[in-house]
């Protein structure tokens, strides 16, 4: 089954990084945080990646186009231009890397990958948020229900510290409560192949309005509910907390050495 990853959007929440570099290649512990997710999908299995290319698509494609040589330590000759590879380290990874156009909304992306996805379920996300979800229970789930998509659904940490009162007593100081009680989409779809006929507005077709509300309204869109670790890097502060959990040993998304 091949991942979609939306990688295409302008990133303007995180502008002191993205005015040089897309947002998934913002680097969290060394690495990009799209390195980090199709991590995540790799130690499930899963492989095989298209990344849905739009604003400074060519920073993605070169870091790609170099990853086997970053990745191996070589020998150059440099009076024959041959190299001797001594040790590969790079992953077992195909990746197309799709121009889904500069101003392209998120459904208008996923549309473009239509014919290299072809009749065949597919899974998709977001090229900026990690989480310690089982992607094998969600796929798992989506097979269950039977229907078009799955959603993984999420309870963000809450943006400010809460308070416990009785009468008009307080007794307790809560930190940042878990999603305020509200569920959101936490991106990690799993999608049949007829969610692309839910895309019917072109390049200018956003996924999280439209094709899913249409999608919920036919019963065709169910929710993998997940109670565990999430977060999305919206802002500098989101970058430089996933950063303090991957030099503390706590990037609970990381289920690999």
């Amino acid at each position: 089954m091949k991942v979609l990853l939306l990688a295409g959007g302008f990133g303007t929440r995180l502008s002191e990084e993205t005015d040089i570099r897309p947002k998934p290649m913002v680097e969290v512990g060394g690495k990009p945080i799209l390195w980090h997710i199709m991590k995540m999908y790799s130690q499930h299995g899963y492989n095989d990646f298209v990344i849905l290319l739009g604003y400074k698509g060519y920073y993605i494609k070169e870091y790609f186009a170099n990853y086997f040589l970053h990745q191996s330590d070589v020998t150059i000759d440099l009076s024959t231009n041959e190299m001797q590879i001594h040790k590969n380290s790079s992953e077992p990874w195909t990746v197309t890397l799709l121009d889904t156009g500069l101003h392209s909304m998120t459904g208008g992306r996923v549309k473009r990958a239509k014919e290299v996805v072809g009749d065949n379920p597919f899974m998709l996300t977001y090229g900026d948020g990690v989480s310690d979800v089982d992607i094998t229970k969600l796929v798992d789930f989506h097979k269950a229900h039977g229907k078009a998509i799955t959603m993984t659904s999420v309870q963000p940490d809450g943006r400010f510290g809460a308070i416990e009162i009785e009468g008009d007593k307080i007794t307790n100081f809560l930190e940042k409560p878990k999603g305020d009680g509200a569920w959101i989409n936490g991106g990690f779809f799993v999608c049949q192949p007829e969610v692309f006929d839910y895309i019917t507005e072109g390049d200018g077709t956003v996924f999280e309005q439209g094709p899913l509300q249409n999608l919920a309204r036919d019963g065709q869109l169910y929710s993998y509910k997940h109670d565990g670790f999430w977060k999305c890097m919206d802002s500098l502060k989101d970058k430089q907390d996933l950063n303090a959990m991957v030099e503390s040993g706590q990037a609970k998304w990381k289920s690999w050495d």
